[in-house]
């Protein structure tokens, strides 16, 4: 069939026309891409071709509240390899497996990868700086050692439950560095090139480098001289009670802030991996519940106060060693009982009876009530992980005997953390607050303080006239009961005593005892409390003679520490048989010789030196506390010698 030229023309037209159409919309396509769409095209083709070596972003420091650094990071830089690069993939191999103890097989294996980088592991992450130097000075071509770091404890096993530690890739994996990984870990930076479909480097492109961004420094509330003071005592109690186990906590009770925390068996943080998991998963200050024994008597105390259900001074009680509630016989720890007595020394007594008659007179909605209020059966919130709740009747199963055996803190289960807790908010003026380690954030480039930790207070429980109450009961408990052995000479201590039988398979065990005690100083003005207590020490069991010397050597350390003045009017201590009593040495100086004796009462030895019949000068000085039969050197002399300072 022919085709007419007019319809030929015709279709060279519409084909015209639609070309036509075609290249302006390819023309106003073109526009688009290159005018609208080409910044964005162009970054993602560069991020195409882009190749990332991270850096690690160094660690928030760890520092006590006093700015000793107790966890900071060390350089332990790790090697990458980029293995288009490498050019000569044995020889390479070669000779980085003696720097970094691994086979020239394995190192070959990832450098003839079909990635386009891989990490040089497990012998080329966090090396040492001597490794990584040598390593630099071989110049192998696709081997890159990028700058990386470690976690550092300085002080070994200090605090170790406290701080936790880091994983390979330096995330926090127990303590405050779990619990606060993300403020402490800081932003990764990382060295960036361009590189083809096969690896290589772009020509005429260069590196470009982002700096990593340090983590915030954490600022605890530890003093790292008093948890120092604390994990000495410890050790020393290991070797010489052999006990299996030891828990101390050292608080604030004015804001709930924690200075010290200590528990044995430990670790250290750098070499965790030499000990069991449970031995670094569990924090026995905050982990461990038993029940307390007698320190759960001033929860009973202060609730009877609180509730006018006793006169300690003008009220009395009569022990005759056992009482007898529900059908079962409760006895008092000492045979025969204390006989007549005031409810004050029932307090320093640790009479079971009479506290069970405390219990009754408040009953168990109201004893329930104030054990809850101060903290007990549930968490405390503090900022370390793996806190446990304790263990409370519950109400509806709460009958005579179980009134009466909490009264004195058996059937019920606490934490170390809960004892101390409650038992500060008994002495600080009756406010329960929420026990904390960290203190504050601070930026680590400009040392400015990010953000303070504040106290929190959770409630008020009992009232500032209870409490001080409470406080002085506590003092006579020490000087005058069975708390004696934390007595220190100067200071108003104030504390009490717990030995509480050990649960084994559901029985009470009649030969192990966790013996505690808890104390506090000054009983004015408290500044510290400290709680200790021992897992089944071998040979004595009476938290009196096991940890109240422990608590003791610790508080006087840490007074000093605190810069804590002495105290007057403190209670005389009474001194039973065997023990020796502290006196005061008298002022001797310009006594004449003749005169001495009278003065002395017998209660010192005398040993002289020099001539004449004056005493010049003396030591120990007038004022000193010494044991009874202490020897006192004087000077002899003539009475324009004589000093004047003592």
């Amino acid at each position: 069939m022919k085709v007419s030229n007019v319809t030929v023309r015709r279709r060279l037209f519409i084909v015209l026309i639609l070309a036509g159409v075609a290249f302006i919309a390819l023309c106003f396509r073109l526009s688009y891409v290159q005018l609208w769409q080409g910044e964005e095209l162009a970054n993602k083709a560069e991020d195409s071709w882009r190749r990332n070596i991270p850096y690690v972003a160094k660690r928030g420091e760890i520092i006590d509240r006093n700015g000793v650094e107790l966890a900071y990071n060390v350089s332990s830089p790790t090697v990458w390899a980029i293995p288009v690069q490498v050019k000569e993939q044995q020889a390479t191999a070669a000779a980085l497996a003696p720097l970094l103890d691994m086979s020239e097989e394995k190192i070959l294996t990832k450098i003839k990868t079909k990635k386009m980088i891989v990490q040089l592991g497990p012998g080329g992450r966090k090396i040492t700086l001597d490794k990584a130097e040598k390593i630099r000075e071989l110049a192998l071509p696709g081997i890159v050692v990028a700058e990386d770091n470690k976690r550092f404890y300085p002080y070994g096993n200090l605090a170790a439950h406290v701080l936790g530690f880091t994983g390979i890739d330096n995330q926090g994996l127990t303590g405050v560095e779990a619990k606060y990984n993300t403020e402490l870990s800081g932003i990764g930076g990382n060295v960036s090139f361009l590189s083809d479909a096969a690896g290589r480097q772009m020509p005429n492109s260069s590196d470009t480098y982002v700096e990593p961004k340090e983590g915030l420094t954490m600022q605890l509330t530890l003093d790292k001289r008093i948890q120092t003071v604390m994990e000495r005592e410890l050790d020393q109690a290991m070797t010489k009670l052999q006990p299996d186990g030891l828990i101390a906590i050292a608080m604030n009770p004015k804001n709930g802030e924690i200075l010290g925390m200590a528990s044995r068996p430990t670790y250290e943080p750098d070499k965790f991996r030499e000990v069991t998991p449970e031995v670094y998963n569990r924090n026995l200050p905050i982990w461990m519940t038993y029940e307390p024994g007698s320190t759960f008597k001033i929860i009973t105390l202060a609730a009877a106060l609180e509730e006018k259900k006793v006169d300690l001074q003008n009220e009395r009680f009569f022990d005759p060693g056992a009482i007898e509630v529900g059908g079962a016989r409760l006895r008092c720890w000492k045979k025969g009982g204390h006989g007549s007595q005031t409810f004050l020394e029932v307090v320093e007594n640790s009479c079971n009876p009479g506290f069970v008659t405390l219990g009754q007179r408040l009953g168990k909605e109201k004893l329930f009530e104030y054990i809850k209020n101060f903290g007990f059966g549930t968490k405390t919130g503090i900022d370390i992980g793996g806190e446990e709740n304790g263990i409370l009747f519950k109400l509806s199963q709460v009958g005579p005997v179980e009134l009466a055996t909490t009264a004195f803190g058996q059937g019920v289960s606490v934490t170390p953390i809960q004892q101390i807790t409650a038992v500060s908010a008994a002495i600080n003026g009756g406010t329960l607050y929420k026990p904390h380690v960290a203190k504050a954030w601070i930026n680590p480039e400009t040392g400015a303080v990010v953000e303070t930790v504040e106290p929190e207070a959770v409630r008020k429980v009992i009232s500032e006239e209870t409490s001080k109450k409470v406080r002085d009961a506590l003092e006579s408990v020490v000087a005058k009961g069975t708390g004696r052995n934390a007595f220190i000479d100067g200071y108003r201590v104030g504390g009490k005593t717990g030995t509480a039988q050990k649960v084994i398979n559901g029985r009470y065990s009649p030969n192990e005892h966790i013996v505690s005690f808890i104390g506090f100083a000054p009983a004015d003005d408290p500044q510290i409390v400290i709680y200790v207590a021992v897992d089944n020490p071998q040979g004595i069991q009476f938290g009196g003679v096991v940890a109240a010397p422990i608590v003791r050597n610790m508080m006087e350390d840490a007074l000093t520490i605190l810069e804590v003045p002495s105290r007057e009017k403190q209670i005389d201590r009474i001194y039973k048989y065997g023990e020796t009593p502290i006196v005061t040495v008298p002022n001797l100086v310009g006594k004449t010789v003749s005169d001495l004796y009278e003065d002395m009462n017998m209660n010192f030895n005398l040993s002289s030196a020099g001539s004449g019949k004056v005493v010049i000068r003396q030591a120990p000085a007038a004022g000193a506390r010494v044991e009874r039969g202490s020897t006192i050197r004087i000077y002899l002399g003539n009475d324009d010698n004589i000093s004047h300072s003592h």
